[in-house]
């Protein structure tokens, strides 16, 4: 059977290819696709800190069985949706403005928007950060962060909206990459930690990565792969990770 891969970030880049197509046989499973490929590609095997994989847009398992035309997408640990008329979960090229990603969300009923950017910081640590480049998993990831949203309305009921727009490409320091907004009558409603909860959730399960471009250098940024400690439901590492 026919089975279409992607490879995303550090594993596309090690590659030198993003789309391809394998035949294998009945029964083959995540895990072992991901053994073929590293046949095919030596060079990807232990690039990343953890490898996981999504078919046909979800997370899975490395058991997970395969059938004819999957699209298996692979990558390493990541550092949605849409209403009538505005959408509300975006990964972008565009550059970001927080006026209107707040503007999404303003509704005459809502008299609290908290909003969040994060900006791409020009020195962390003792490296001085020249630019930073971001590539996504777009289909999977607007889906992710409509999901972070449905959880953010699970958990504070008196959120009446949030957005969530992540931008791709290069970005300059001082640009922002993400910016979240979150809506409800009240300051009390949650908001504050609703949003806080938002760029935290994304940064564990949005198939988003981050190279740095430092001046004395480059590398992928990769976040945890452990399986935290609390009960939010997180993907599981097809290679690597902890047991």
């Amino acid at each position: 059977m026919r089975i279409h891969v992607r490879l995303f970030a550090s594993l596309r880049e090690a590659a030198g290819e993003d789309t391809f197509t394998l035949d294998v046989p009945e029964g083959t499973t995540v895990r072992d696709l991901v053994r073929r490929v590293h046949e095919r590609f030596p060079q990807t095997e232990g690039i990343a800190g953890a490898i996981y994989a999504a078919v046909n847009n979800r997370y899975v398992n490395p058991d997970t069985p395969l059938k004819e035309g999957d699209e298996v997408a692979l990558f390493p640990p990541v550092s949605g949706g849409e209403s009538v008329d505005v959408k509300r979960f975006e990964v972008t090229e565009a550059p970001l403005s927080l006026d209107e990603v707040a503007a999404r969300v303003n509704h005459p009923t809502c008299g609290a928007v908290v909003v969040f950017a994060g900006i791409v910081r020009g020195i962390t640590g003792d490296q001085e950060t020249e630019y930073l480049e971001y590539e996504a998993y777009k289909e999977m990831a607007e889906a992710t962060l409509a999901q972070i949203g449905e959880e953010v309305r699970s958990r504070w009921p008196h959120v009446e909206d949030i957005a969530i727009v992540h931008r791709v490409g290069r970005m300059d320091v001082g640009e922002p990459s993400v910016v979240i907004a979150v809506a409800s009558p009240h300051r009390d409603d949650g908001v504050f930690e609703a949003c806080r909860y938002a760029i935290e959730r994304l940064k564990e399960i949005v198939p988003i990565w981050k190279k740095e471009v430092l001046t004395t250098g480059a590398h992928w940024v990769e976040g945890p792969t452990t399986s935290g400690e609390d009960d939010r439901p997180r993907p599981t590492p097809i290679v690597g990770g902890e047991p």
